[in-house]
């Protein structure tokens, strides 16, 4: 038995999208109750840490509906059934960025939002960018702009709260802590 496991008693499917899963279980407690437990199921996504030649990272600026605002972030995007987290590191850092790699480092996994779901984010950090001759398209739904920082400026956007998302938060703690920029 795991430590404080919850025994699902029975799942109901809320809702089954595009990008998630919704769902409400019910389940006994370790101590004999019962509650509900409202679950958020993901494919998972991946994150780069991009670094051009001339030491700036890049990010992306987009909108983003939930937050009723615009963000600026490392580039991202969830994984494709099937799909290895290198492949869509790639595939991301191309369509966002306009930029590929042909070596990326891993650097963590971590699950994005424990409490209510299952989403695991895989970041990977690469120094060895090339600009693409011919940009891939991207997402027909998604519009962003680049944008390359120094590690100053972004510890300054951080501050100024331009930079709020857990992963882009620790791409800049990260790299902060490496003391190489």
């Amino acid at each position: 038995m795991k430590k404080f496991e919850e025994k699902t008693i029975k799942t109901e499917s809320i809702y089954d999208g595009k990008i998630i899963k919704l769902q409400v279980d019910d389940v006994t407690l370790p101590n004999g109750k019962t509650a509900k437990r409202e679950l958020v199921k993901h494919q998972g996504a991946v994150a780069v840490i991009p670094i051009t030649k001339d030491n700036k990272i890049v990010f992306v600026e987009q909108y983003r509906k939930p937050l009723e605002k615009s963000i600026i972030e490392i580039p991202a995007g969830k994984l494709e059934p099937g799909e290895e987290p290198e492949a869509t590191a790639v595939r991301e850092l191309e369509e966002e960025t306009g930029y590929t790699t042909r070596e990326l480092s891993f650097v963590t996994s971590f699950y994005s939002s424990p409490g209510f779901a299952d989403e695991l984010l895989h970041i990977y950090i690469t120094d060895q960018l090339e600009k693409l001759e011919h940009p891939v398209a991207g997402d027909d739904d998604e519009f962003v702009e680049v944008l390359e920082l120094t590690l100053d400026e972004a510890k300054q956007y951080v501050e100024e709260e331009r930079i709020q998302d857990a992963k882009t938060n620790y791409a800049v703690l990260y790299l902060h802590a490496l003391g190489q920029m």
